[in-house]
C-alpha cells in the first residue's frame, strides 16, 4: 500500500519534523520510498545556503539544488534544512561544499542517482557554480 494511505507510519521514526523550536545539527532523517521501482526524481532548491570563505573568513552565500532519483529512502527536507544551517560557521570552499554534500547524502540514502549543485553568489566580480554527481540518471523514455 503507498504510503500516502498511510502518512503516520510513514514517518515513524523521524524526530524532527513537527518538533519546536531547531538549531542546527548533522543528523539527516529519511522515510521510505513509496515507489522504489519507480525513476522518481526529487529535487530540492535550497536558496540560503551560507557557509565562510576558509581563507578570509568572509560569508558566501549560496543557492544549493540537490535532485536524486531514492532507491528504498527518502529524505526528509526539515533534517536537511537543519543539516545544511551546520555550514553556516564552516570554512570551506565551494567546489568541497558540493562534494562533501554528494558524499554524505550518498552514503545515508544510497540512492541511484544524485546530483549537487552549487551556485554560489558573485564575490570580487565572479561568481562560481560547482556541481558533482554519482550514479548514472536513467534517459527519460
Amino acid at each position: 500500500m503507498p504510503m500516502s494511505k498511510n502518512p503516520k507510519r510513514a514517518v515513524r521514526g523521524l524526530t524532527q519534523l513537527g518538533s519546536g523550536p531547531s538549531k542546527p545539527v548533522r543528523r539527516l532523517e529519511a522515510f521510505p520510498n513509496s515507489y522504489p521501482k519507480r525513476d522518481t526524481t526529487i529535487t530540492f532548491h535550497c536558496s540560503e545556503f551560507t557557509c565562510l570563505c576558509p581563507i578570509t573568513g568572509q560569508p558566501d552565500f549560496a543557492t544549493l539544488e540537490i535532485s536524486y532519483i531514492p532507491n528504498r529512502l527518502v529524505l526528509e527536507s526539515k533534517s536537511l534544512k537543519l543539516y545544511l544551517w551546520t555550514y553556516r560557521d564552516v570554512g570551506i570552499f565551494h567546489e568541497n561544499v558540493v562534494n562533501e554534500l554528494l558524499d554524505a547524502l550518498h552514503t545515508f540514502l544510497k540512492p541511484r542517482w544524485m546530483r549537487v549543485n552549487g551556485n554560489f553568489n558573485v564575490r570580487g566580480g565572479i561568481d562560481i557554480e560547482c556541481s558533482a554527481e554519482r550514479g548514472r540518471k536513467p534517459r527519460a523514455t
